[in-house]
């Protein structure tokens, strides 16, 4: 037997089309970012499915900030360890410069 039911990714896939004129209305530099959105929404279908949620909109939504989410953490703990890593250079540079000062002459 056949499904009776459409599946949240023929919910999300409906959605998508519904703002497909939209999309077309974004300029081109933005139509990506759009397009990725989406993509995020996509890769939580399996979570938002078993939510059956009688808005699937609310359940792309909340994906697609779980993914920006995970995107800031990451970035956060990049500029910090790039931050660690230019305090350790900014300190090592500055005991030379220390050592000479100390030296006994």
């Amino acid at each position: 037997m056949g499904r009776t039911n459409p599946t949240y990714r023929d919910a999300l896939r409906a959605i998508e089309e519904r703002w497909a004129e939209f999309r077309r209305a974004l300029r081109r530099r933005d139509q990506p970012h759009f397009d990725r959105l989406f993509k995020y929404a996509r890769e939580h279908a399996d979570a938002s499915g078993l939510l059956n949620h009688q808005n699937p909109l609310l359940p792309a939504l909340l994906s697609i900030d779980l993914e920006q989410e995970a995107k800031l953490e990451d970035h956060e703990e990049r500029l910090e360890a790039l931050e660690h890593r230019l305090d350790e250079q900014s300190s090592e540079e500055q005991l030379p410069d220390e050592e000479t000062s100390e030296a006994p002459s």
